[in-house]
């Protein structure tokens, strides 16, 4: 006795997406990053302040970002550049003004 089995029922297609889609990636991430890391490295303030600057902005548009990781580290990477870049100025200027105080004491 041959037995016909019904065929299977057919795919369900390719799955939908999320409830709201993907989050989309900020334009300038990659920028505040470049410019988190170069003011840690050579720049200092010039780059670090417009990081910080631009990092606030991308994290304080209430979305949610693919590459808020990117805008954080970017964020954080310009404190740190800032503060180390007026760390170093403070230093030299106390070191100006030892050397100064020395020279004209030994005078």
């Amino acid at each position: 006795m041959s037995y016909n089995a019904p065929p299977p029922p057919g795919g369900y297609g390719a799955p939908q997406p999320a409830y709201g889609g993907a989050p989309m990636e900020h334009p300038q991430g990659t920028t505040i990053l470049i410019l988190g890391i170069l003011s840690i490295v050579c720049c200092g303030i010039f780059t670090g302040i417009p990081a910080i600057i631009m990092g606030r902005k991308a994290s304080n548009d209430g979305q949610a970002y693919s590459n808020a990781g990117v805008i954080k580290a970017g964020y954080i990477c310009g404190i740190i550049g800032t503060v180390l870049s007026v760390l170093g100025i403070v230093f030299y200027i106390i070191m100006f003004a030892i050397a100064g105080s020395v020279s004209l004491s030994t005078s």
